[in-house]
């Protein structure tokens, strides 16, 4: 399993094929996620849109081996993390285990039906 340095250099410089660009935030937060993961501690990370949030926190869970649930407030970031996010990282860490699954509010149920 490579490094956050490793796995982040080639799209820090930028000459990754993707186009891909993680700046020295994202790395940081990895690292900051990583390190709290480690001592087992709560974390709070903040940044805007586009900025690699995903990748942060992604990655140092993949590497720590820990199960976790990731729980996302739209459905919109669930299916990116699960679509896209995941997919980009099992192509260059290999097969990881995921699951997709949806809250019950987004069932039908008979009462909801009827009321």
């Amino acid at each position: 399993m490579p490094s956050l340095y490793q796995f982040f250099d080639e799209w820090r410089t930028g000459t990754h094929a993707s186009g891909l660009r993680i700046s020295t935030r994202t790395i940081a937060d990895a690292e900051a996620v990583e390190l709290a993961l480690q001592e087992r501690r709560h974390l709070i990370v903040e940044a805007g849109t586009g900025t690699g949030k995903t990748l942060a926190y992604l990655l140092p869970v993949i590497r720590s081996g820990k199960r976790v649930i990731i729980s996302t407030g739209t459905k919109t970031l669930q299916e990116q993390l699960f679509f896209k996010d995941v997919p980009f990282l099992q192509q260059h860490l290999g097969e990881l285990r995921v699951c997709y699954m949806k809250g019950r509010g987004n069932y039908l149920c008979r009462q909801k039906l009827y009321d």
